[in-house]
């Protein structure tokens, strides 16, 4: 007699929204890392030019755009996905568990790229930060620029993620 497993019809929505959590997450990480890093040189800044800091607190701002786009994936996950994979429980668990997987999956590539993203545009955008006082701000528009090359694979990651998600479910 052949033994079929049983898989709760619950188990594919649950991974669905961990992996939700887990792009939330990266992006939240690589926010706090990003930021940190462009903090610090702003420090540094403003202690030798407390004009800059305008300018410092623009750049060191810059990495928590992918925070964003972590929740925007979430919230994508929630509202559009985990109610197809829920159907799929309910007629086909099994079918649902590896929907779930797959949401999953993709939550972890867009942890990856968003965490990624935001760390290195904080050391992207802290070499801008540490130029304000010898250039006397006119390096901001530069830094800007340089940090928004960085920011477009976090853009990137997010549409990526709801296409893949889209193919996905």
């Amino acid at each position: 007699m052949e033994v079929v497993p049983t898989i709760p019809p619950e188990l594919g929505p649950a991974l669905a929204v961990v992996g939700g959590a887990i792009a939330l997450a990266g992006g939240l990480a690589g926010s706090s890392v990003g930021v940190g890093i462009a903090g610090s040189a702003g420090a540094a800044t403003v202690s030798e030019d407390p004009k800059q800091f305008r300018n410092v607190l623009l750049l060191a701002s810059l990495p928590m755009t992918q925070t964003f786009y972590g929740l925007i994936t979430l919230l994508y996950i929630i509202t559009q996905i985990l109610p197809k994979i829920e159907t799929y429980g309910v007629e086909d668990p099994i079918l649902a568990f590896q929907k779930g997987l797959m949401v999953l999956g993709i939550g972890l590539i867009a942890a990856f790229a968003e965490g990624f993203s935001a760390a290195y545009q904080g050391v992207t955008c802290s070499s801008g930060i540490a130029l304000l006082p010898k250039t006397k701000g006119q390096i901001l528009g530069s830094a800007i620029i340089l940090a928004v090359y960085t920011e477009l694979f976090g853009v990137l990651g997010l549409v990526f993620t709801i296409l893949a998600l889209i193919l996905t479910v």
